[in-house]
């Protein structure tokens, strides 16, 4: 079973489970476990197969679960503790069961279980902004998230390369800045090098409210990212006027970091409390919004005139200090709104943040530690070990990447708490969160390759707390569930001759050294994320 149970126990006796069992219970329960159990078609009933009560002292994630001969029992603290304890219980039967057929029935065997989550946040992020991924590509996402027990969806909605978001008071912003002319193609610090062939698209306010009504069925939540102030190359394609120069940008067509960055002034400001009022209406609740504050070129703040001036009338002596205080703003906007601000580091380590702000440390976890003790909640998301635009493999029989080599064993291995950390610090992480950036991820399929089954074990670790060591075995016989879904992940053995594309080169941005550069930077405050 993935992710691992707290509680396992094998039963004498075992039940059999047939198309539409009739499940009895609180009402809101039953449509969650119905919902997480879809294929068997179940059927709400006053009494049943599948009997379920609600238990207020258990919390709202956790479950008891138990299977005999005389049908099966499931307690949960919550909507989301019936819907795990569905999804434990879909784990006992065979693969067959997550395909749609006519089987009549399915034996269930006996046991008894008792989980619970150890972090709140169980996350996979998705850059969307750098390749597009349609509203049915998302929606599938969410649903495999749902079966591993994730619960955080973090969408990467903007960046130099595109908009992904329907704006009714901004509407360039999707006319203009949510599609390109071409793309880049070369490898990392090779010579440039394009397709010719335009990409775009973008959700409209519909697609936004669907996915999140859709997410929050399956126990998930939408964490939309707006990247500010810089990242900002294809908002002043669109709305040169919100920028520090006022110069008009193009949507960017090559990857890397551009000194496109908007002004701090209070018209940005407005502009971005305006379209946060358009995420949060259309997605429904939104508990977090990220607000970026990564790679950051600040040297147009420290040229205009009109910003030196507005820097010096609130008594700060830098750009940095103005940076931090512009996402104080925008945090101070969002939790007006009932939204929690969540940051990259970078945004932490220039200080001055919102003491609720969530910090997520991508350069390390040396800068994670500082912001727990800070008092800061941390989502653990190194580049090493989980990147996963990194390849799997030091070969060139992998799809091109960033970098080689991270494996799921690395991911495996790695520790969200660390034992070093202080107590007080171990309880500021909130959880832990894998990162596919899509510079070189430009299809589906390719998505599948790179998340599964490294997702598997980002999984793990969120509702177990660290990898069993059965782990491997278990996931080798979790990958009959993917492959009865239609999952396209990677072969433990390597990828199929039709998962090869264009080759990856080895050792192009390698892993040794990079941490400890990173984790260096972090003490600069002035200091920006390298082009990774």
């Amino acid at each position: 079973m993935i992710p691992r149970p707290e509680l396992l126990n094998d039963l004498s006796g075992s039940y059999e489970l047939s198309t539409g069992a009739v499940v009895s219970g609180p009402a809101e329960l039953v449509d969650a476990v119905r919902l997480a159990l879809a294929p068997l078609d179940l059927r709400p009933g006053d009494s049943g197969d599948i009997d379920i009560r609600q238990d207020p002292g258990l919390g709202p994630e956790a479950y008891r679960l138990t299977v005999g001969s005389r049908g099966i029992e499931i307690t949960a603290g919550g909507r989301a503790g019936a819907f795990y304890a569905a999804q434990s219980l879909h784990q006992l039967l065979p693969d067959a069961s997550y395909r749609f057929s006519t089987r009549a029935s399915w034996l269930v065997p006996g046991v008894r279980i008792e989980d619970a989550p150890r972090f709140s946040w169980r996350g996979l992020h998705l850059d969307v902004a750098r390749h597009f991924s349609t509203k049915r590509e998302v929606l599938r996402l969410i649903d495999l998230m749902a079966m591993h027990k994730m619960n955080r969806l973090h969408l990467h909605l903007v960046d130099d390369q595109g908009w992904r978001v329907e704006s009714k008071a901004y509407p360039l912003l999707h006319e203009v800045s949510s599609h390109r002319p071409r793309t880049a193609t070369n490898y990392y610090k090779e010579p440039e090098s394009y397709d010719d062939i335009p990409h775009g698209g973008y959700y409209t306010l519909d697609d936004l409210a669907e996915i999140g009504a859709y997410a929050r069925a399956r126990c998930v939540t939408v964490v939309p990212e707006i990247d500010v102030p810089g990242h900002a190359s294809a908002i002043l394609a669109a709305y040169p006027a919100f920028g520090a120069t006022g110069e008009r940008y193009d949507v960017l067509d090559r990857w890397g970091i551009s000194p496109a960055i908007l002004s701090p002034l209070p018209p940005t400001i407005e502009f971005l409390t305006t379209i946060f009022d358009e995420l949060i209406g259309a997605l429904g609740e939104t508990p977090f919004v990220h607000i970026g504050g990564d790679e950051v070129v600040l040297d147009h703040w420290n040229e205009a005139a009109e910003i030196i001036a507005f820097r010096d009338s609130l008594g700060l002596s830098s750009a940095s200090e103005l940076q931090a205080w512009f996402l104080r703003r925008l945090a101070d906007a969002l939790a007006e709104r009932g939204a929690r601000a969540v940051v990259w580091d970078e945004a932490f380590v220039a200080g001055g943040l919102r003491e609720d702000t969530v910090v997520m440390p991508w350069r390390g976890m040396g800068v994670g530690r500082r912001a727990a003790a800070a008092g800061h909640d941390v989502v653990a998301t190194p580049v090493f070990p989980l990147y996963f635009d990194y390849a799997e493999a030091s070969s060139a029989d992998e799809p091109m990447a960033i970098g080689d080599a991270t494996s799921v064993s690395d991911v495996a291995a790695f520790s969200p708490a660390p034992a070093e950390w202080s107590e007080a610090e171990r309880a500021r992480v909130a959880g832990v969160q894998a990162q596919l950036w899509t510079e070189r991820v430009s299809d589906p399929r390719t998505v599948d390759y790179r998340l599964w089954p490294r997702s598997c074990a980002v999984a793990e670790l969120g509702w177990a707390g660290a990898a069993g060591d059965d782990f491997a075995a278990r996931l080798d016989r979790h990958l009959g569930r993917l492959d009865a879904i239609g999952v396209e992940y990677r072969p433990a053995a390597g990828p199929h001759p039709w998962q090869r594309r264009r080759p990856h080169r080895p050792s192009v941005v390698p892993i040794a050294g990079m941490m400890e550069k990173l984790e260096a930077m972090t003490h600069d405050a002035e200091s920006t994320r390298p082009s990774v």
